[in-house]
């Protein structure tokens, strides 16, 4: 099994879900002596048991498709927010939740239980760099495909408990929750031959991000000044939670 994987971790487009730019010829000296063994290169990712691997902190279900890693609370007051899930080297200033997992390997975690990626938030790049007002068009199939739901789970006066991430956000203008619309797993991009969550720590997005793994689908996800940790949901900063990312299930209809 690990060796079918490692033809994953070969293909630097699958890391990225892009071609791999060319690379500058490896210095000489940098090479092994021709009488010195070459180590195999073993993949990261190893099997926890028949249903579950791992890779860094991140922890997949290849059965239920459940992507796990740890996380922290970083703002429960009344800051405004524009993202979900960013890296400790990221834009913490502005984020729900930080994390110190690798957004290569979440991303590889995302490839191997086989989700597509969906470009449609990532705003066209125009001829001088810039970014226009318009956006792919993705296939219907692909973008059911890339929807995810995103919950959490904490400890709090010794019991466990769970929710969903958008109940932790609320909307300035109406104090209502966030709407329980799918969140998008987009897959991020490439700039200058570097992977742009990596560089950028952008994990998830609420207010669209070209360079985040993953991007709010609602109504306001345009906009960087309605976001706020919902009052009195929101734990205390600086607790430990799991995030969980899952297959977006629609919501059963009321008859």
């Amino acid at each position: 099994m690990l060796r079918h994987f490692a033809l994953f971790l070969a293909g630097a487009g699958l890391l990225c879900g892009d071609p791999a730019p060319d690379r500058a010829p490896v210095e000489p000296r940098t090479l092994p002596a021709p009488d010195q063994p070459v180590a195999a290169v073993e993949p990261t990712v190893k099997e926890l048991d028949a249903e579950r691997l791992q890779i860094g902190e991140v922890i997949f279900n290849r059965k239920t498709r459940e992507i796990r890693f740890p996380a922290a609370v970083n703002m429960a007051g009344d800051e405004l927010l524009e993202f979900l899930v960013v890296h400790g080297n990221g834009k913490i200033h502005e984020s729900l939740l930080v994390t110190d997992i690798s957004a290569t390997h979440l991303n590889l975690a995302f490839k191997l239980l086989r989700y597509p990626a969906s470009s449609e938030f990532y705003a066209v790049q125009e001829a001088d760099g810039s970014y226009s007002n318009k956006f792919p068009e993705v296939p219907a199939a692909v973008k059911e495909a890339a929807r995810i739901d995103l919950g959490v789970e904490w400890e709090e006066d010794g019991k466990k408990r769970s929710a969903k991430l958008h109940e932790w956000i609320s909307h300035g203008s109406t104090g209502q929750p966030m709407a329980a619309d799918p969140w998008v797993y987009g897959g991020s991009g490439v700039y200058e031959g570097k992977f742009m969550a990596e560089t950028s720590g952008d994990i998830a997005a609420i207010f669209l991000s070209n360079s985040a793994l993953i991007n709010y689908s609602g109504k306001d996800n345009n906009s960087d000044e309605v976001w706020l940790p919902f009052p009195k949901r929101v734990p205390v900063e600086g607790t430990k939670v799991t995030v969980v990312i899952a297959p977006f299930k629609k919501p059963a209809s009321k008859p």
